[in-house]
């Protein structure tokens, strides 16, 4: 049920958190911002594949300006450098860096935004302002990721950011908030947020996962089971987020991978990409979007909804295993979903989504780019396809279980 003070025609809902317990999760994954989110992320995965970071892509004006905006929180951090303390982690310069940026974002964010779209500025400025860690606990995790990959599928429903953006918006402004969050992380030794240590995807990130085997979905140069090898890592990190987060943790972390990483290092044993994907929305889906700790300080408000999407209405999928074309050949919204499409190859009809997972095209207008003719979120013009699969490893790798399911 939309908020009270929304009745009002001149106003809009409130900027809250709305999930207060348990039972709340349940409207939570009914909600309007549940499916656009979910259509976003799925949406985004089936653009980008086959393209590396590295590419050549449109970026438009307010895709720069929201680059540099970045870059200006960036520079905050040389303002307030690290202090000499004696505590391991949390180092407390964060709450200062913290302080200015909350000081200095209201203005930054307002000077990007058209003038016609004012409006969003309080809603958009709270998705941002949570994405960049806790001032009170000195931390951050994959709630915080949450809030920044709110702030940019609100920027689509705004219609600020346009279809022709999507690529650009995963691959340079989200990548450039990744690597801003590591410097945040590192600058500050700020603490994992409810890390569950070795049980855990990562100890802070998820979404670059997800984009990261979207990307290797097809034209992969390299099959799962070496994404953990020396020199894959070398000559690919720059072009796959994927891999990109790999070598993160091999640079913060020390050991076997597969015993700091277990849960990547179980993903090695799936045979191609297209599956790992699959598994990596069902994981998040299951592991981040429904859990309490993490959702319980998520705020929602008119662009990311708490209101019930209608009875039946099904989550949308990632449509992978075809070649993408470059971003000036790619046709963005305006064609039904079936139009100019090959049909999915096997490997991908065949994954096993379950009900309530993102198994199905959505059956209304609620995924974030859909125009009323329930058009796609990208239609791709290709014909070519390639699975970017590689032979299973025989070896038994740990956490077997994990494998298992990501590969169903």
């Amino acid at each position: 049920m939309a908020d009270a003070n929304a009745m009002a025609a001149d106003k809009v809902p409130a900027i809250e958190k709305r999930v207060h317990n348990i039972s709340d999760l349940a409207q939570w994954q009914r909600s309007r911002a549940y499916h656009d989110l979910i259509g976003y992320i799925n949406g985004t995965s089936t653009a980008i594949q086959g393209i590396k970071t590295t590419d050549e892509m449109y970026e438009s004006e307010v895709l720069r300006k929201l680059l540099g905006l970045v870059d200006s929180l960036e520079q905050l951090v040389e303002q307030h450098p690290p202090l000499e303390q004696p505590q391991r982690f949390g180092n407390k310069a964060y709450r200062d860096w913290s302080r200015a940026m909350q000081e200095q974002l209201p203005n930054l964010l307002q000077q990007l935004l058209p003038a016609t779209k004012q409006k969003y500025l309080s809603e958009l400025l709270q998705y941002l302002v949570e994405s960049f860690g806790n001032a009170t606990r000195i931390d951050y995790g994959t709630g915080h990721e949450l809030s920044f990959v709110f702030f940019l599928c609100a920027l689509f429903k705004a219609e600020i950011l346009l279809e022709q953006d999507i690529v650009s918006a995963a691959l340079r402004l989200f990548n450039r908030y990744l690597q801003f969050a590591r410097h945040l992380q590192r600058t500050y030794n700020m603490e994992p947020a409810g890390s569950q240590g070795v049980w855990s995807l990562d100890d802070f990130q998820f979404v670059p996962f997800i984009w990261g085997s979207a990307q290797l979905a097809v034209k992969s140069p390299f099959d799962p089971s070496k994404f953990v090898e020396e020199q894959i890592i070398a000559d690919f990190k720059e072009q796959y987020m994927f891999i990109s987060c790999i070598d993160y943790i091999c640079k913060v972390k020390t050991g076997h991978f597969g015993e700091h990483s277990n849960q990547l290092w179980s993903i090695s044993a799936v045979p191609s990409w297209i599956k790992i994907n699959a598994g990596l929305v069902k994981m998040y889906q299951k592991e981040i979007l429904s859990k309490f700790p993490v959702i319980q300080h998520v705020y929602f408000g008119e662009l990311m909804s708490f209101d019930s999407v209608a009875a039946g209405t099904a989550l949308s999928s990632a449509r992978l295993g075809h070649v993408a074309p470059p971003p000036s050949k790619r046709i963005c919204i305006g064609v039904p979903t079936t139009a100019n499409l090959p049909p999915p190859p096997a490997e991908a009809a065949s994954s096993d989504l379950n009900v309530g997972d993102s198994s199905s095209e959505s059956s209304d207008n609620s995924v974030v780019l859909r125009t009323e003719s329930s058009a796609s979120l990208v239609a791709v013009q290709a014909t070519n396809s390639g699975s970017g699969s590689g032979d299973k490893p025989t070896a038994n790798q740990p956490g077997g279980e994990v494998a298992k399911e990501q590969a169903e």
